[in-house]
């Protein structure tokens, strides 16, 4: 198993190493496109097979955790999302894909990430899971709050995505540890090797398929969206130690809230909007995914040490 950690802590290497193959030679990997949701399903099977439910129960029993992560993925994000394009002096049409992003759910890359960076992974789905619920309603509100747009969400075509690609794998996955969990500790690493290749290829299929317009996006809307990122970990992160919860789920905290649902910003950008106002989300696909790479690389390799009794007992609502 030594192999497979060693080559689990290369993973910023293998995703940016993938990156820039598939945007100068895209070609080798459009045809795989149709794969993406197969490949999400895959990390999240492996995902669940690491999990329990008591790690569940745990998250249950404690839900201010939760309140806290979609609470600050809500209000971080949209407003920065706002507040770096108006410093950039983004267009309208900018500033509207932009708030877009911020205004969406967490995505699924911020499970994966905090599984391979060693969080706290049942908090992490059960975040996901319940922002995506109130995004139903915040996705549209804010957008109208923030730039004056209205919109409607795809509900029930977004609620059957996250059921497949998340619930159901993950519950499999659950399920079979219940009754193998000694035996599957034995290749833990190689579940991770798995998951990490599967993020990697995805990421390289992601830039793939946007490769033809990473030229017309422009350094300003690069570097809008790298901002609107890093302050949604960074804030993510600071925001929940400053409430004093442990290294632990900060960490699963930033990943929730830096890591967003931009698939379906960039939908509904196509679907109400222009195809500019679609720009921010497809460089946030790709963007997100390789930075949150590198920051689950770096975490991983510092890991958590143990934590005080007082950080345990705020983060467990006692």
């Amino acid at each position: 198993m030594v192999i497979f950690e060693r080559l689990n802590r290369l993973f910023p290497v293998w995703a940016v190493l993938l990156a820039v193959i598939a945007a100068f030679v895209p070609q080798l990997f459009t045809g795989l496109a149709g794969y993406i949701k197969m490949l999400l399903v895959i990390i999240m099977f492996a995902m669940g097979l690491t999990l329990s439910r008591e790690d569940f129960a745990q998250v249950v029993k404690s839900p201010w955790p939760i309140a806290a992560g979609v609470f600050l993925q809500f209000l971080i994000m949209p407003i920065a999302a706002l507040l770096v394009s108006l410093g950039l002096g983004l267009s309208r049409e900018l500033t509207v894909g932009m708030v877009l992003v911020g205004s969406t759910a967490g995505g699924t890359s911020s499970n994966v990430m905090t599984w391979l960076a060693g969080g706290h992974v049942a908090l992490s789905v059960s975040m996901t899971m319940v922002s995506t619920l109130i995004s139903v309603v915040a996705t549209p509100l804010l957008t109208l709050l923030l730039v004056g747009q209205s919109i409607d969400v795809p509900v029930i075509g977004m609620l059957l995505s996250i059921a497949q690609l998340v619930v159901a794998p993950v519950v499999i996955g659950v399920a079979i540890h219940h009754f193998f969990g000694r035996h599957l500790e034995r290749v833990e690493p190689a579940l991770a090797t798995l998951a990490m290749a599967a993020i990697v290829l995805i990421i390289a299929i992601v830039v793939a398929l946007n490769a033809g317009r990473l030229a017309t996006l422009g350094p300003v809307v690069a570097l809008a969206v790298i901002a609107h990122n890093a302050i949604g970990l960074a804030g993510g992160y600071g925001l929940a130690r400053a409430m004093r919860f442990d290294t632990r789920t900060a960490r699963t905290i930033a990943f929730e809230v830096g890591l967003q649902n931009s698939g379906l910003a960039v939908a509904l950008a196509n679907q109400f909007f222009t195809a500019t106002a679609a720009l921010p989300g497809a460089l946030f696909s790709i963007w997100h995914n390789v930075s949150g790479s590198i920051l689950a690389g770096y975490w991983k390799r510092r890991p958590i040490s143990e934590n005080t009794d007082l950080e345990s007992n705020v983060t467990q609502g006692r």
